[in-house]
């Protein structure tokens, strides 16, 4: 089943059609979720909430704007952002153990394997340095433009408009 006829499906909010987006994209989404919080059972709870929203706001998709799959995955990377920085989850993570950071060096190996999952960084790497330096933090590190501005010590106006540039560079690789 292509996107397109899977849209209408869920818009009438028909039940198959909830099986069918989440067996489409389940392991992109959850690659973008696990790649920001580092967590599996976290991820899999951000994961299930981030389809509820997609079922719940699907009237708030236009087609116009851009493509569906560039949508949810906004949606996913914004839920994991917004879980990040919750009290509760930054109360949890105080106290861990050292054995949870065991195996972090293990776990770098697997970012650009999680990255890849979702089938982008091929083309990110065809981008100028600045563009992925930018989509590295913004997207893939989950930084929000003014801490990417901070952290590049460049003005915000600056770094909103190379993302803009960068963005529309990543959509001429892609249509090509």
């Amino acid at each position: 089943m292509t996107q397109e006829e899977l849209l209408p499906l869920i818009l009438k909010k028909d039940d198959k059609a909830f099986t069918l987006m989440y067996d489409m994209y389940s392991k992109n989404l959850y690659g973008v979720i696990y790649n920001l919080i580092n967590d599996r059972e976290e991820a899999e709870d951000v994961l299930q909430e981030v389809f509820v929203k997609i079922w719940k706001n699907i009237e708030q998709y236009n087609v116009s704007k851009g493509r569906f799959f560039t949508w949810i995955i906004n949606i996913a990377r914004n839920t994991t952002i917004d879980k990040l920085r919750s009290k509760g989850f930054n109360n949890s993570k105080k106290n861990l153990s050292s054995d949870n950071f065991v195996h972090l060096l293990d776990d770098s190996n697997k970012l650009s394997h999680m990255i890849d999952s979702i089938g982008i960084q091929e083309f990110v790497k065809k981008l100028k340095p600045k563009c992925i330096q930018i989509i590295n933090l913004l997207f893939f590190k989950g930084y929000t433009q003014q801490e990417a501005s901070d952290e590049l010590e460049i003005p915000l106006g600056t770094v909103k408009t190379q993302n803009r540039n960068c963005i529309n560079d990543l959509r001429n690789f892609l249509q090509v």
